[in-house]
């Protein structure tokens, strides 16, 4: 692993811990070279479908993409990293749960909605909007109001 202070690729793992759901080590590495310490992460590489882009481009699932847009949805709101990470997890679960080799992007946006929808009002209708490119306000409206109807119904 490359020192992120001064490139050296000689190191020690200091201390390594499992993650609670045990499929994540995080190690904590010290630079023999500079001394800094910096941490990496390592988890099982998953088989993961080719996304299908509108357009009909084909790309690598990325988690990573994932990740920034949920966080972007999630900016300046309760809602912790960690649970952040969980829907991410979900939402990658369940497309290599399926085991197609591709899958549309279409389909991903949805999952990552409904996830959102369960998590965080604003979050949701945040990511929605990006999303679903609303053509005007009254459609955007539409989907506000469909929220509130939803969230003040007891369920």
């Amino acid at each position: 692993m490359k020192c992120p202070g001064c490139s050296n690729m000689e190191n020690k793992v200091i201390d390594s811990r499992m993650n609670k759901e045990g499929d994540i080590i995080r190690r904590r590495r010290e630079c023999l070279n500079c001394g800094d310490r910096f941490t990496t992460y390592e988890r099982l590489e998953k088989s993961l479908p080719f996304v299908v882009k509108k357009d009909g481009r084909r790309e690598e699932f990325s988690r990573e993409k994932i990740l920034d847009g949920v966080k972007k949805a999630c900016q300046k709101r309760p809602v912790s990293i960690e649970e952040i990470e969980a829907l991410v997890d979900r939402v990658e679960q369940h497309f290599q749960d399926l085991g197609e080799k591709e899958i549309s992007a279409v389909l991903i946006g949805e999952k990552v909605v409904k996830e959102l929808y369960n998590l965080d009002d604003v979050a949701y209708v945040r990511f929605a909007s990006v999303y679903r490119s609303f053509k005007d306000v009254n459609e955007f409206m539409v989907e506000l109001k469909e929220v509130l109807k939803n969230k003040e119904t007891p369920k």
